[in-house]
């Protein structure tokens, strides 16, 4: 056996050979350029030498004097060449045989017959073989497409040296020749050194089936059986599989015939591959013929090894060294199937993306294993780069079994087994192919993944763990909330409740038992006065800008079943609760709903819906709204609290129509109350506008009438008056909502209790009090032991309250910042929830001290507005008009005066042009015709599309996101933006989910049930030169960094510019690589046409123009190394 072996390759194949030199007893040699120093296989042979210049990569594998010089220097006696580079070389085997050092493979005359695949073409017919009809090979591009034209079309362009799928295409139309050839020449000639092409007849839905050859230099040769090669892209094998599935034993038996008729034909020695394609289709179905024959081993003979148990390199190593097939013990008719066998190719290429290879470094790796699952793999483990310059090929997975289908269920075992982080990889894609029920029926063929595009969005990687971590890792450097000190998980001081017990019934119960009409008559009966806990949405609205997270809503409600089951209802969905969800917690606000109707199964969950808004800030279609409502009360919600921002129950009509039509649930139809109604000198809210209004409610179906104080103005006296004024006109219970900024306000549900209001709303004491509403257990003891005593026991509220002290600590950076009650209110009106958000943009305006001047801009605006009632979305107009005033520095008058001086806010054009509809006192005349004169407003409702339509009558969860993108187009895009880059981050707990990690302590984040993550901070790096740390944290137990961006850091790097993808004339680069402008600025361009090419991966890819139009400007110099998603060119369309 030789002495030692060089190798002339580098990763996966490497490898696999100096695993066969060492069982052989050689000793191995690995060569490698600079840019392959950290390859593995450098590390597994004996010695390892550097070749070529830095810089130049491939060319260094493609140099036959530096592997030959290698071979001299280390005193090797044979070259093994592997598949790809060299290994098809005739000038390699001859410079070894000069040399006197053994060729591991055909001699050069062997090499130059059966590697040409022309030369080929014509042995074979000279064999008896059949063939394709093809013109001859040239590197003229005349000439073939003269000869395209008399074979017809399709055809396949290939490059005679070409291999790997590399220098070939296939092309249907002979306008598309022209640019197919001149890709493929320039591609065969950077890979092979070669590009002389040859073009040749396409075939019908083929299948691709190659046989093993093995001959010795007596002339004797085997076969070792067949692949099917049929499932490939882009020409590129992607599973392979032996022996070939549902192939006929005759045709079976005539490949193998002809296989070995080949190889004997041109005298061929040692290992190779003679390829066929077989019709599956069209008049010659069942007919097969010779393409080619590959004088190397393939990147697939571990599925035949598998099969045969016969060690193809090893036998390539033993024959070159002169031993006989005899001498190997295989002889033909010894030779046996044993079970079956397929390969998988995991390779670094994002399907979704067309398949860009990716780069960078694998930040995780597991790999498969058990019975039946081989792997063969180059440069793959934590910490490894992958590098642009070489094939994607990670590793490749070999699975048999006893038959082809235990192969395929081993096969798609082991792919699940994989752990690939910090680089995309084609498992997801893999997973698909194993799963289509085609493929494990092994109706095969080339065709197969173009058949099935949709392979490529199917089984998307979660990857979870990275996703959080990178979340994690983000806020634990950038600490956007501060250090979080002292915070503790608020679930530690939950009240001890036997969660076991089931919860007893309660208010939903009562309402699916009597129906919302009896439901609403039994409130109306009953003497307790009823209770609504806001603590879940309008409390934390109007003290932490709404930001408290699902998990910590959730977490508390099954102890409120148990320690408070008869409170009326939980309000907690709705209102700003939903596009806060979705902008800034990354959380859906439907799978909120979900589960807190799951974890609070007793008492009715009640949501604030604005009329036919439904909970945006704009009308919408009936279509919409009903879609809203059904969806609403399908998920959970048992009360809607309907209302509309300037009491236009028109307005509220088809929300109240949309509730009723539900059956189920209870329309609670809301009026606004603004000003003082006991003021004898207000002359527009006034009693009798507030009974009028009432009597509409009534009229439109209302089940219980709701007074919504919004402003917390809804003074005492008020309250008796106006309560006991609607409980003598109407036989409807009625609810009481308010706001306790001046800090007076259980008074007023005291009143409002003695005049025999049957409902009103408090909050958890701890989130109670100002902007929120008035405190829960303070309410409970005013009332405990008198007539309308609330049931709810005072000790079981405050037991509560614990658990809100700890949430509110733990949210304590989205604080107001009202320091305490105040009675300005009562001038400037301003709703509790905008008046904790107009102190933030006070402090952005720089006045943040000088606050009052604010309120009374607001009041100003009020009055100029004509005096609307103030609740989302027009209390939002008048607080746009308040902030223009105070950053232009206005004088109201003048303003009022002369609104065509200044800027208007659209918000303001848009209120004035009736876009939320009539003023309740009508229009400021003549401020509103100044202000629209020579604007033309878009206003009304936008219909629906036909898809659109389809969507709300689709699945629930085409439904549900339909929806959220018709409410909230941007903050849905930015929920799905959280959940692309983090994931599921709902899953936090909020002390990790604000602050971070922190040393010395493992975080545990359950992601699903039994599904458990282990997270530990490990250390923090220096920033780099772009700003960037790295952060090292464990996940399970197994190292993982994570790089974070310090945006604390200024960074002066110039950065390349980035394509914006909602911009269809950007043309961007798709992957890493070397990119070549091919269109001038100024030139016309039309879709499809080439503008630039990127060479990568040893393959070269057009990049096309995505619209038609002029080349505005080329971002990049001529030629230049472009990461993916480098803007290359801005296209303008005419």
């Amino acid at each position: 056996m030789f002495r030692k072996i060089l190798v002339a390759n580098r990763g996966e194949i490497a490898i696999r050979a100096f695993r066969a030199a060492y069982e052989l007893g050689a000793k191995t040699v690995a060569v490698f350029p600079y840019e392959d120093r950290n390859s593995m296989h450098r590390l597994k042979a004996d010695e390892a030498y550097q070749i070529g210049e830095p810089g130049h990569p491939v060319r260094a594998y493609l140099d036959v004097d530096e592997i030959i010089r290698v071979a001299q220097l280390s005193g090797a006696d044979a070259v093994y060449p592997g598949y790809g580079f060299l290994s098809e070389n005739p000038d390699l085997a001859q410079a070894a045989a000069d040399a006197g050092i053994a060729f591991i493979g055909p001699p050069r005359t062997v090499l130059e017959m059966a590697g040409n695949k022309v030369t080929a073409k014509e042995r074979a017919i000279a064999a008896g073989v059949p063939v394709l009809a093809s013109s001859p090979a040239t590197t003229d591009i005349e000439v073939l497409i003269a000869a395209a034209d008399e074979i017809g079309f399709p055809v396949f362009a290939k490059a005679v040296a070409g291999g790997g799928g590399r220098g070939m295409r296939r092309v249907e139309r002979r306008e598309d020749l022209r640019a197919a050839l001149e890709a493929a020449m320039r591609e065969a000639d950077s890979a092979f050194g070669d590009p002389t092409m040859f073009v040749e007849q396409a075939v019908v839905r083929p299948r691709h089936i190659e046989v093993q050859i093995l001959a010795d230099a007596t002339g004797e040769t085997v076969h070792l059986f067949e692949r099917d090669c049929s499932v490939q892209r882009r020409h590129q094998k992607v599973v392979e599989i032996a022996p070939a599935p549902n192939l006929d034993e005759s045709i079976r038996q005539a490949m193998y015939r002809d296989a070995v008729a080949f190889a004997r034909s041109i005298g061929y020695v040692n290992a190779g591959t003679v390829e066929f394609l077989l019709d599956t289709a069209g008049e010659r179905a069942g007919q097969h013929v010779f393409i080619e024959m590959n004088p190397r081993i393939q990147v697939e003979h571990t599925v035949t090894e598998e099969v045969t148990d016969v060690d193809l390199v090893q036998s390539q190593m033993r024959i070159a060294y002169g031993q006989t097939l005899a001498e190997l013990g295989l002889r033909q008719e010894q030779l046996q199937l044993r079970g079956a066998a397929l390969q998988c190719r995991i390779t670094t290429e994002d399907p979704a993306a067309g398949f860009r290879p990716d780069t960078g470094k694998i930040t995780t790796y597991r790999s498969p294993g058990g019975a039946g699952v081989r792997l063969d793999g180059g440069t793959i483990a934590a910490g490894a780069q992958v590098s642009p310059h070489f094939d994607s090929m990670l590793a490749k997975m070999t699975c048999r079994g006893r038959d082809f289908p235990a192969a395929v269920a081993r096969a798609r075992r082991g792919l699940a087994e994989f752990r690939i982080r910090g680089v995309t990889t084609n498992i997801p894609f893999l997973q698909a192919v194993l799963d289509d029920p085609a493929f494990q029926a092994g109706d095969l063929s080339t065709s197969f993944i173009d058949e099935r595009p949709e392979l490529v969005r199917t089984n998307p990687s979660k990857d979870r763990g990275t996703k959080i971590l990178t979340w994690l890792a983000d806020v634990t450097v950038n600490q956007p909330h501060g250090s979080g000190e002292g915070v503790i998980d608020p679930a530690v001081k939950l009240p001890v409740v036997d969660l076991d017990a089931p919860a007893p019934d309660g208010s939903r119960q009562r309402l699916q038992q009597l129906g919302p009409a009896g439901f609403a008559a039994a409130l109306r009966a009953q003497t307790a006065l009823a209770v609504t806990d806001t603590t879940f949405r309008d409390a934390h609205q109007s003290l932490l800008a709404t930001r408290v997270r699902t998990a910590d809503l959730v977490r508390v409600m099954p102890h409120v079943a148990r320690l408070t089951p008869g409170l009326l209802s939980v309000e907690a969905w709705g209102g700003a609760t939903y596009d806060v969800a979705l902008r800034f917690l990354g959380e859906d606000p439907w799978q909120r709903l979900a589960a807190m109707r799951e974890a609070l199964p007793n008492v009715a969950i009640q949501m604030l819906l604005r009329g036919r808004n439904t909970v945006g800030y704009t009308p919408y279609p009936t279509e919409v709204t009903d879609a809203f409502v059904a969806e609403a009360a399908a998920t959970g919600v048992d009360i809607f609290r309907i209302f509309d921002a300037l009491n236009d129950v028109d307005q509220m009509r088809p929300a109240i129509d949309a509730v009723l039509a539900t059956g189920s649930t209870v329309a609670e139809v809301g009026m606004c109350y603004t000003a003082d109604l006991l003021d004898p000198s207000e002359t527009l809210y006034t009693l009798d506008y507030y009974l009028r209004l009432a009597e509409q409610m009534v009229e439109a179906g209302a089940h219980i009438l709701a007074i919504k104080d919004m402003a917390g103005l809804l003074r005492a006296g008020a309250a008796e008056t106006l309560v006991a004024a609607l409980r003598e006109r109407f036989d409807l219970p009625v609810h009481v909502h308010t706001h306790d900024t001046a800090g007076g306000q259980l008074a007023t549900l005291l009143a409002a209790a003695r005049a025999g209001a049957d409902a009103v709303d408090a909050a958890s004491a701890p989130m109670a009090g100002t902007t929120s509403q008035p405190s829960l257990s303070a309410l409970v003891a005013a009332l405990e032991h008198t007539e309308r005593d609330t049931g709810l026991g005072l000790a079981r509220v405050a037991d509560l309250e614990p658990y809100w002290e700890a949430v509110r600590r733990a949210y304590a950076p989205f604080e107001s910042g009202l320091p305490g009650p105040t009675g300005r209110v009562y001038t400037h009106e301003i709703p509790g929830g905008q008046l904790s958000n107009l102190r933030q943009q006070a402090i952005a305006l720089g006045l943040g001290d000088r606050f009052e001047l604010i309120e009374d801009w607001y009041a100003a605006a009020n009055r100029i507005l004509g005096r609307p009632t103030k609740v989302t979305p027009s209390s939002k107009v008048v607080g746009d008009l308040a902030l223009q005033l105070a950053a232009a520095g206005a004088d109201p008058a003048d303003f009022e005066a002369n609104p065509q001086n200044y800027d208007i806010p659209d918000s303001v054009i848009g209120f004035m042009a009736g876009e939320l509809g009539d003023l309740p006192g009508g229009w400021p005349e003549p401020f509103r015709t100044k202000v629209l004169e020579g604007r033309h407003p878009k206003i009304g409702i936008t219909p629906l599309t036909d898809e659109q339509k389809a969507k709300l009558q689709g699945s629930t969860d085409d439904r549900r996101l339909l929806l959220n993108q018709l409410l909230f187009p941007q903050p849905t895009q930015q929920f799905l933006q959280t959940r692309e880059q983090y994931g599921d981050v709902s899953v936090l707990a909020t002390p990790d989910y604000l602050y971070g990690l922190r040393p010395g302590i493992e975080h545990v984040i359950e992601i699903e049930q039994g599904v458990r993550l282990l997270v530990a901070l490990e250390a923090i790096g220096e920033p780099d030169e772009k700003g960037m740390r790295s952060v090292m944290a464990t996940l399970n137990g197994q190292l993982r960094p994570v790089t974070v961006r310090d945006r604390s850091i200024a960074v002066d790097v110039a950065s390349a510019e980035k394509a914006d993808p909602g911009q269809p004339g950007h043309v961007a680069a798709p992957f890493m690589g070397v990119v070549t402008l091919k269109a001038a600025e100024g030139e016309r361009v039309e879709v499809g046409q080439p503008v630039a090419t990127i060479e990568a991966m040893k393959m070269e890819a057009a990049i096309t123009a995505p619209i038609a139009g002029i080349v505005q400007r080329r971002a990049i110099p001529a030629t230049q190394q472009c990461e993916a998603g480098d803007l290359l060119l801005v296209i303008a369309a005419p």
